[in-house]
């Protein structure tokens, strides 16, 4: 919903100066992410993107370019092919981020391209699977991005809201599109903002400020861990070994020499290992996946760390090179792991969940009651 809200805004923000009495027309071109190449399915045209890209009369599909990738490695984007693509197609709207997602996107490259057109494309980032790693991974408004979507409940740990946040200070040309996604988020689309989570969201936030620096260290080095684990286990890891496999918190393995990957995925869960097939980028469709998506990041704050994920690679090796059954294994394993780190306890929670407490309630008395309540629970 937060890339359907800027999508919306973007058909507006290109029709602000049409003259009166011409009716609206969509986005000329956008330049997105492939979805067989990692590129997630809210930014394509079957997604959110639906309806908001004119159509190319000679092929009837919507006008949409893709980044290039580098033949040796996929998951990387060609960049001097992408320089010629950008300058000859002149995408008013491009964006950033995937749902298969181990490297940094070209966010700067593209900002410093197109810095001097007179009509230069608003750069996008959708750090929906990534915006947890804030800062550690990629820092996108620093880069050159203009506006950032997410989601809060991946690696930021969250509930499942939606987040729209930009760049616009006073002068910037790209100013009224900020009032634009204001618009299209209330009363757009949205006609309340699910104030049943939004506790839960401001508690995410606090622990995400306090104890981020820990987490994202030690999620991207359980990933490289886990990836290489798995390599040394015999299981076949996507990515650039020189560059540890993985810059994010997710581990993508092939395993087509084994079977489907929907089989695979299913004989995983089967022994307590849950985990999502994935077509990788060589693949004709993603109903004969040849690929297993992992992310480490929830197993991170149960308290896994490097030494933990080569004992979770060897489980996996056995599973998908042995056809094991290692279903008691996995039980007995995870039991070491049942508290949760990387945040509040209980009676550190408190005081912040007294003072929200006292600030809601319109009773006074029966604040305090709820929150003794609390207290004694605990």
């Amino acid at each position: 919903m937060a890339n359907e809200v800027v999508f919306k805004a973007m058909v507006r923000f290109v029709n602000r100066d049409r003259p009166e009495g011409q009716a609206m027309r969509k986005m000329r071109l956008v330049m997105n992410n492939a979805l067989n190449k990692g590129g997630h399915l809210s930014s394509q045209p079957m997604g959110a993107l639906f309806n908001f890209v004119e159509e190319d009369p000679t092929t009837g599909k919507e006008r949409v370019i893709n980044f290039p990738v580098q033949e040796e490695n996929p998951y990387k984007p060609d960049l001097v092919r992408l320089a010629e693509l950008i300058e000859h197609h002149k995408p008013e709207l491009v964006i950033f981020g995937k749902s298969m997602f181990i490297y940094q996107e070209p966010i700067k490259f593209v900002a410093d391209l197109v810095k001097d057109w007179e009509d230069r494309p608003v750069i996008m980032y959708d750090m929906a699977h990534v915006l947890g790693l804030y800062g550690a991974f990629q820092e996108p408004i620093n880069e050159g991005a203009d506006v950032i979507t997410g989601s809060t409940h991946k690696t930021f740990f969250g509930p499942q809201r939606g987040v729209v946040t930009g760049d616009f200070p006073k002068g910037s040309e790209f100013r009224k599109l900020w009032l634009d996604i204001k618009s299209r988020a209330f009363p757009g689309s949205t006609s309340n903002h699910h104030l049943g989570t939004l506790l839960a969201l401001l508690m995410a936030a606090y622990e995400m400020n306090e104890f981020k620096q820990g987490y994202q260290r030690q999620v991207r080095a359980n990933a490289k861990a886990f990836a290489r684990a798995l390599k040394e286990e015999g299981v076949p890891v996507e990515g650039d070994e020189n560059d540890g496999f993985t810059e994010t918190h997710q581990v993508l393995i092939r395993i087509k020499e084994f079977g489907n990957g929907m089989d695979i995925a299913r004989r995983l869960e089967e022994n307590n290992i849950l985990t999502n097939y994935q077509a990788l980028p060589d693949d004709d469709t993603f109903l004969e996946p040849s690929g297993i998506r992992m992310g480490v990041q929830e197993m991170t704050r149960f308290g896994m760390q490097d030494e933990d994920f080569a004992v979770l690679a060897g489980l996996i090796a056995e599973i998908i090179l042995n056809s094991k059954n290692v279903k008691g294994e996995a039980k007995k394993f995870r039991n070491n792991f049942l508290e949760m780190k990387y945040c509040l306890s209980a009676q550190e929670a408190i005081p912040f969940a007294s003072e929200i407490f006292r600030s809601i309630f319109s009773y006074p008395a029966f604040a305090e009651a709820f929150i003794k309540s609390l207290e004694k629970s605990l």
